[in-house]
């Protein structure tokens, strides 16, 4: 029997509190990963990058996909864009598989961009502001592209556009230079953008302002975003959900409030901790185990500190955490409330 059936039992389902976010409209959620399967070749082995993941965003909704480095966050990101063939599972955008040929490819990253989290990088330093956010337009045939640059320039925030039409990146400050990245994805009318960890390199002073305009772009255009962060404060000031990825699997996912002031989960305990207001951090032992040697049991287990201290002992429940696998946590639409996949959550008082 595969991981992903067995142990249902195991796997807490909280409810929703009020005023949760809805993730499916009638026509169901607009990006959508089912039982996705990601593996590479390392060393003469299979390494389960994503291994086993249900994941779904709705219209005009942001969610966080949050981890360690290593986790599997950006692989997962990146099959979500077409950028990796799934293993095994599915895409599925507006409900239908996604087709992986050239010209079907074309048409879905046009509604699906991508946003980097080095604006340096991602911009070529010899092409100014014009070119950069014109490349897009120009690759699909657009015709009105002077239009579509001006519009998206303004849109991010850079007023009056034409002041910053015939700059270079090195002309601009971090901030700036990613509402240009912004405004490159903006300048094709996605409907969805994927942020992968969209403040890392920049200043304090400026990350509250790109994501105020990224909440900007969701309430005044219905964008949805998926964004990947190792950061959790982040996922509080900008998503409606949350899911915690460990070692190729979402573990905990919910309302961004339920999961954030209440985790169930060990290991979003732990991530939790190291924000500078908790009272109490926890140092995981050792690093994330290598993903061509996937623990058995819970794939936290040899980590755990709720493990280590006995608490899943006095619980009766150690034996199980060490042997008995998961089930694959559901896509977590806010009507079912949180998710976690934890031997411990499911049979704790309170």
């Amino acid at each position: 029997m595969t991981e992903q059936r067995e142990s249902t039992e195991s796997v807490a389902s909280l409810p929703e509190p009020d005023g949760g976010v809805p993730v499916t409209g009638k026509r169901g959620p607009l990006l959508e990963a089912r039982d996705l399967h990601v593996e590479f070749a390392s060393r003469g082995r299979r390494a389960r990058a994503v291994d086993g993941v249900n994941l779904a965003v709705g219209e005009g909704e942001i969610v966080a996909l949050v981890g360690e480095s290593g986790c599997g966050k950006t692989t997962l990101a990146r099959t979500l864009l077409g950028l990796e063939r799934p293993t095994s599972g599915s895409v599925l955008y507006g409900g239908e598989p996604l087709a992986y040929s050239s010209h079907a490819l074309k048409a879905y990253r046009r509604e699906v961009q991508l946003v980097l989290q080095d604006p340096t990088g991602s911009l070529n330093p010899r092409h100014t502001v014009y070119e950069a956010v014109a490349e897009g337009p120009r690759i699909h045939g657009m015709s009105d592209e002077h239009d579509r640059v001006v519009s998206a320039l303004a849109r991010t925030g850079l007023r009056p556009p034409e002041r910053f039409l015939n700059s270079y990146p090195h002309e601009l400050s971090g901030g700036q230079r990613q509402r240009v990245v912004i405004a490159g994805a903006l300048a094709l009318d996605p409907r969805l953008l994927v942020a992968d960890e969209p403040v890392a390199s920049l200043d304090a002073s400026v990350r509250g302002e790109i994501l105020a305009l990224l909440l900007r772009l969701r309430d005044e255009l219905g964008l949805s975003a998926l964004v990947v962060t190792h950061d959790l404060g982040l996922a509080w000031n900008i998503a409606d959900r949350v899911a915690v990825m460990y070692l190729g699997r979402i573990v905990e996912s919910g309302p961004v409030e339920q999961v954030l002031k209440a985790p169930t989960h060990p290991y979003t305990q732990a991530l939790l901790s190291v924000l500078p207001d908790s009272p109490s951090p926890v140092v995981l032992s050792g690093e994330p185990p290598d993903p061509t040697r996937v623990p058995g049991g819970c794939r936290f287990h040899p980590r755990c500190q709720v493990l280590a201290s006995g608490e899943a002992a006095r619980a009766g429940v150690d034996g199980l955490c060490g042997s008995q696998p998961l089930m694959v946590l559901p896509a977590a639409p806010s009507s079912a409330g949180s998710h976690v996949a934890c031997h411990y959550a499911g049979v704790r008082p309170g």
